[in-house]
């Protein structure tokens, strides 16, 4: 696991974005209330959004977009990749080795962001970077990884935590092992490997517990 993220923490904010490139161009087709489930550079300099859409919801996307949109699934759910240039609350989580949970259009200009930031500096300078831009931040939750017992190892303890607030353990996924490995810069290989590892020790821990 990169060095990057020895001391990650979880942030909810909500930002009053009017310049967000993909918000306005769906409200023009009546597409109001958007899921953003991941971003994404792209080798062209801009920004890929993937995009979690309901039957409906792809029914009112014109052609337009949808021929230049990449069809995607997110644990079984419909999904569209779209690529645009990106506002600055994308670019400044990007630009800070973050990655994004989850993206959520609330009411008029405001979206909900869900991101992972690698430490506590970068988390810093995301919103900074978002405030300096005349952006008004509300900081919803932020929390820290914390080590908590002997069982892990500290590299299990936080693949672990990062793999809960990413959304890995919930029904739907969020992210899957390739995502979350990619995101943290290690193989799927290794990943998994370690989280079978941490599995097989809580599990040992749990029933040695219930047995003595």
């Amino acid at each position: 696991m990169s060095d990057l993220w020895r001391k990650p923490y979880h942030v909810i904010i909500e930002v009053e974005n009017k310049q967000c490139r993909m918000l306005k161009k769906f409200a023009a087709h009546g597409l109001k209330q958007l899921k953003v489930v991941d971003i994404r550079s792209s080798a062209a300099g801009r920004v890929k959004h993937l995009i979690e859409l309901d039957c409906k919801q792809t029914e009112k996307i014109p052609k337009d977009l949808k021929t230049t949109a990449q069809q995607s699934k997110t644990e079984g759910k419909p999904s569209m990749w779209f690529e645009s240039e990106g506002c600055e609350v994308c670019n400044a989580i990007l630009t800070h080795d973050a990655f994004l949970v989850s993206g959520k259009s609330l009411q008029e200009n405001a979206i909900m962001y869900s991101f992972m930031a690698p430490t506590f500096e970068a988390y810093t300078s995301i919103i900074r970077a978002l405030e300096t831009g005349g952006r008004k931040v509300t900081v919803l939750k932020m929390g820290k990884f914390e080590p908590k017992t002997e069982i892990l190892t500290e590299k299990q303890e936080r693949i672990f935590w990062l793999a809960l607030k990413g959304g890995f353990f919930d029904y739907p996924r969020k992210i899957g092992l390739r995502e979350l490995s990619a995101k943290l810069g290690v193989k799927p290989s290794t990943l998994s490997e370690t989280m079978r590892r941490g599995t097989r020790r809580l599990l040992s821990h749990y029933f040695e517990k219930e047995n003595a």
